[in-house]
């Protein structure tokens, strides 16, 4: 397995359902406990060693970009690519837009998961597999949870209208991909983006479609770690605890690392 040199941050939509906080602010910008949720993935991915993100905009660019200059690790290289058709298409016309990104070891994170920096690391330790999808699992699934079926640690579906008796996990939006699976994620996203529909599909609709077709894409469990979604006004709450108690964390190792020296 090679190590991924670039995680794909899908950050371009406005997060509608978010308004009025979101009226000119992308929700990737969101203040939680003093850092932006962008602010957070990228120190999560540089920790974990990832040496390059590309961060797909769309409404108020300008804003990302603005972040970005403020806040990406040292260590980390950051691009943006900006998608003028985020008003009209859903996030699989961002991954589209950004198909060229994606010829190698690689990573597809969406701008709404605020994850605890291990969850990359598991991510990253995972498997050798040609397509790995981070899921976690918990007692029962809502109408908007990204649901999975697994059989072992092998993906058989992914959507969010899957029949319940069969469900037995949730996607948390957060892939790896073997250079070969790239290959044949790109090849999904040209023929879906060449039908009526294709704009308006989410990208994991192209995952769950080479599911279907046999497309060996394997699940890796982050059961037991802390993440959180972004979409809803309820959810904001949810993730700025998790962004206190992190945060709270970091200071008691930095104080206990300056106690020691």
């Amino acid at each position: 397995m090679s190590q991924p040199q670039r995680a794909v941050i899908l950050s371009a939509g406005q997060g509608s359902r978010l308004l009025p906080m979101t009226a000119q602010m992308p929700k990737c910008l969101l203040d939680l406990c003093g850092r932006s949720m962008l602010e957070w993935q990228l120190r999560g991915l540089s920790r974990m060693g990832v040496p390059e993100a590309v961060v797909v905009t769309g409404f108020h660019p300008e804003l990302v970009e603005a972040e970005l200059r403020r806040v990406t690790p040292q260590n980390m290289r950051v691009r943006t690519l900006y998608n003028p058709f985020y008003k009209l298409a859903d996030n699989l016309a961002s991954c589209w837009m950004a198909r060229a990104e994606l010829t190698g070891p690689c990573l597809i994170l969406n701008g709404d998961t605020l994850f605890e920096p291990e969850i990359a690391g598991r991510l990253l330790a995972a498997a050798p597999a040609p397509i790995t999808v981070t899921i976690d699992r918990k007692p029962s699934y809502d109408s908007d949870d990204m649901k999975v079926v697994t059989e072992g640690d092998h993906l058989r579906a992914i959507g969010k209208t899957l029949s319940a008796d069969r469900v037995n996990g949730e996607s948390i939006g957060f892939l790896r991909f073997e250079a070969e699976g790239a290959a044949l994620f790109v090849d999904e996203l040209e023929r879906t983006m060449r039908t009526p529909e294709g704009p308006g599909k989410w990208y994991l609709s192209a995952i769950n479609r080479l599911a279907e077709s046999g497309a060996d894409i394997r699940v890796t469990s982050i059961e037991g770690l802390e993440w959180g979604e972004l979409d809803f006004p309820d959810d904001l709450i949810q993730v700025r605890a998790l962004a206190s108690r992190w945060l709270d964390q970091e200071r008691a190792s930095s104080r206990d690392t300056s106690t020691t020296v």
